[in-house]
């Protein structure tokens, strides 16, 4: 493989980018985008919460754009990487819990979670959108790999991407997360 084709590949992933909604039902890719901003621009009208899960680079993603949105829409964000807090749970309730735990004790009605995982299996993932789902929260997912895995099913959105690597699923998910970012500072600033 070259440089070439890695780039080719990358952009032959995200093209094939689906949405879903909890039932399934495909949604046209700028149709779910705009659900997905306008539910964003609901939660800075109504000074929700904005709470993003993931592990590994998954996390790092949840974190980089929780503070993205954070500091440039002004919108209530929160992600679970604090290490007390992480080995605490995990030592004395499970690592199952480590992100829903702490979001039963935070989350409302009508704020929103985004949940991130590659492989869309990831227990802790899992968990955090079931507690979420539960508090009647709107919930976000982006996961790749196999078509029919778990997380898929789970969100109001559900961001897809046939990936079949953790790094093609990253870059991809970075991407969206991006985009998602850009087109919300873009209806900000023209208010």
């Amino acid at each position: 493989m070259n440089w070439k084709n890695n780039v080719i590949n990358i952009e032959n992933i995200l093209s094939l980018l689906s949405i879903s909604n909890k039932d399934g039902d495909g949604i046209d890719i700028d149709s779910g985008f705009k659900k997905l901003l306008d539910y964003t621009i609901q939660i800075k009208n109504t000074n929700g919460t904005a709470y993003f899960v993931g592990n590994g680079a998954s996390a790092s993603m949840a974190s980089h754009i929780s503070a993205d949105i954070g500091k440039n829409a002004k919108i209530k964000t929160e992600v679970f990487t604090d290490l007390s807090l992480i080995t605490a749970i995990a030592n004395d309730i499970s690592y199952k819990n480590v992100f829903s735990e702490p979001l039963s004790w935070k989350i409302d009605i009508g704020d929103m979670i985004v949940a991130i995982s590659s492989s869309g299996n990831s227990p802790n993932v899992l968990e955090a959108v079931k507690t979420a789902s539960l508090k009647k929260a709107f919930i976000v997912t982006l996961s790749a790999m196999e078509p029919d895995n778990p997380l898929r099913k789970m969100g109001n959105l559900n961001f897809y991407v046939p990936a079949d690597s953790y790094g093609y699923a990253e870059v991809s998910h970075t991407a969206i997360l991006h985009y998602w970012v850009d087109i919300l500072l873009r209806v900000i600033k023209s208010e």
